[in-house]
């Protein structure tokens, strides 16, 4: 942390005697992102922790170009503020993910964040450093499902020297949660220790245009090390009909302390072959379908037997190592098919079939709107001792988008989702989830 707000403070000297220089001012780009958000979750078994609440967010982003030369500086900020509408003391549940909680259990009126990184490109290679990261990538996903997005402090590289190619790496320090104005060390999910670094390495290779592979490596000190294989292949038949294929393979194992006292985790809340540590492969497949405004979409996954799988994320964890939680800390996002609505389907031996069919409205006249449902079921959980009988479980997605394409409100979308999960697995709730959403973002430069 102290070693990249450093760098930060020498870039930003840098660039304040070469912020006039051209590219720099020309190719920013200033914009605020509007969300008004309803979102309502109904525990079935458990009604203290039922929340219903609705919350408005406002995000700016400042992304500058880059200065002259062999080197190109530039910096990225952002500012991200939220403001609690409507939803009292006995609709929040406390320390939830949707919005901070104040003394009393109940939300605060509003909370706030600004962080920047600096950036700098050498050909078709970039470095950005600072705390306003998102990675979107197969071992890391920054997550944006409720009101404000997650963020991570840490530096990234990415390099595009080679035609097809795109390598990625980077090392990440904090998490910002999406519902917190503090940082936190990055830890797994039941984690009871903070990490400071995570470090990853991977590539993205287009063999064809219609061909991707991917191989990643990440390494969450003290908790975990994972390797990723991909291939994406998209097959086209004729105009407007296509056949998707999209695999990916994960193979996760202990690393350093896991397992340890402080360092041992509850592993998804199921069963682990040795309590607390890292031991996984989890394998998906799905295949897509399209046919004009018609897409339909299967796919199967299996996690082994021997643990639930594993991803990075805040962890419920001070830095001093309680499990008491920082305000609206948590709720990471992973890349699998299964990461849905309500539920994760990702314990040890789960195994998971799913579809989904969506359908766009364009052919009938109705540009911008779309429409789709989504089904899951997981069995053979393992029971959380070993020795039980095998749990399983279900849930259903629906939703409508719609965006404005044209008028003053062009960009203006609106979400509406809802979620049914049902369950016999120990340690979860069957529950109802619905969100409303409003987005909309207004660009100045």
């Amino acid at each position: 942390m102290f070693k990249s707000k450093v760098a930060l403070a020498v870039a930003v000297g840098v660039l304040a005697q070469q912020a006039g220089a051209a590219g720099f001012i020309e190719d920013s780009k200033l914009s605020v992102s509007s969300r008004t958000m309803y979102f309502n979750n109904d525990n079935r078994e458990h009604n203290s922790s039922n929340q219903n609440e609705t919350a408005q967010g406002f995000k700016l982003d400042y992304l500058s170009g880059f200065t002259q030369g062999v080197v190109g500086f530039g910096v990225d900020a952002q500012a991200l503020w939220g403001i609690h509408l409507d939803g009292g003391k006995g609709t929040h549940p406390d320390n939830n993910t949707f919005f901070p909680s104040d003394s009393d259990g109940s939300s605060v009126s509003d909370w706030a964040r600004a962080s920047a990184n600096v950036k700098a490109r050498v050909s078709k290679t970039e470095a950005h450093v600072g705390g306003a990261l998102a990675p979107n990538l197969p071992i890391l996903v920054s997550n944006d499902g409720r009101l404000l997005p997650q963020t991570f402090d840490g530096a990234t590289i990415t390099s595009k020297e080679i035609d097809n190619l795109t390598i990625n790496a980077g090392q990440l320090e904090h998490a910002y949660g999406r519902a917190s104005s503090n940082s936190t060390g990055l830890a797994v999910a039941g984690g009871f220790r903070d990490s400071n670094k995570f470090q990853y390495g991977g590539l993205d290779y287009k063999i064809t245009k219609d061909l991707l592979v991917q191989y990643y490596y990440s390494n969450l000190q003290d908790y975990y090390k994972q390797n990723f294989l991909g291939l994406v292949h998209v097959l086209p038949i004729s105009e407007g009909q296509s056949f998707k294929t999209d695999l990916r393979y994960f193979d996760s194992s202990s690393d350093g302390k896991n397992g340890e006292t402080g360092y041992a985790f509850n592993n998804n809340g199921g069963y682990a072959k040795h309590a607390g540590e890292v031991d996984n492969t989890t394998w998906s497949a799905m295949f897509t379908y399209t046919l004009g405004s018609h897409a339909i979409l299967l796919g199967h996954q299996r996690v082994s037997d021997d643990g639930g799988f594993v991803w990075t994320g805040e962890g419920n964890v001070r830095k001093d190592g309680s499990t008491s939680s920082l305000e609206g800390n948590g709720g990471s996002s992973f890349y699998l098919f299964t990461d849905s609505m309500v539920n994760q389907f990702a314990r040890a031996g789960e195994n998971t079939t799913f579809g989904q069919y969506t359908y766009d409205f364009a052919s009938l006249g109705v540009p911008g709107l779309k429409a789709s449902v989504a089904y899951l079921h997981g069995d053979d959980i393992k029971a959380t001792s070993g020795t039980g009988s095998d749990a399983s479980e279900w849930e259903r997605d629906m939703r409508i988008d719609y965006v404005v394409q044209t008028g003053y409100l062009k960009g203006f979308g609106t979400s509406l989702r809802q979620g049914t999960y049902r369950t016999n697995a120990t340690g979860a709730s069957d529950t109802d989830q619905t969100r409303l959403i409003f987005n909309y973002t207004y660009s100045f430069m």
